[in-house]
């Protein structure tokens, strides 16, 4: 399995979140490009954030957006 344009999408925005506060959400507005509403639409049918265009990520999206932190950081060196 490879990660095709889809998943490269959800993971550039779990990056956005800021992981070092749980009270920091994000909101993707309704002129963000398609591929970021889509990607935040399908993050939140993963459950892993609370609102269809953002919110707050849930407790398994911090575990991931942690783990895409450290592929990226992994990954940049």
């Amino acid at each position: 399995m490879k990660f095709d344009q889809l998943l490269i999408d959800e993971l550039n925005l779990l990056l956005q979140f800021d992981l070092s506060s749980s009270a920091t959400g994000i909101k993707v507005h309704s002129d963000a490009p398609q591929s970021t509403q889509q990607a935040v639409a399908r993050l939140f049918e993963k459950e892993l954030c609370t609102l269809q265009d953002g919110g707050y990520l849930t407790t398994e999206g911090i575990a991931i957006a942690e783990q895409a932190e450290k592929i990226l950081r992994v990954l940049s060196h």
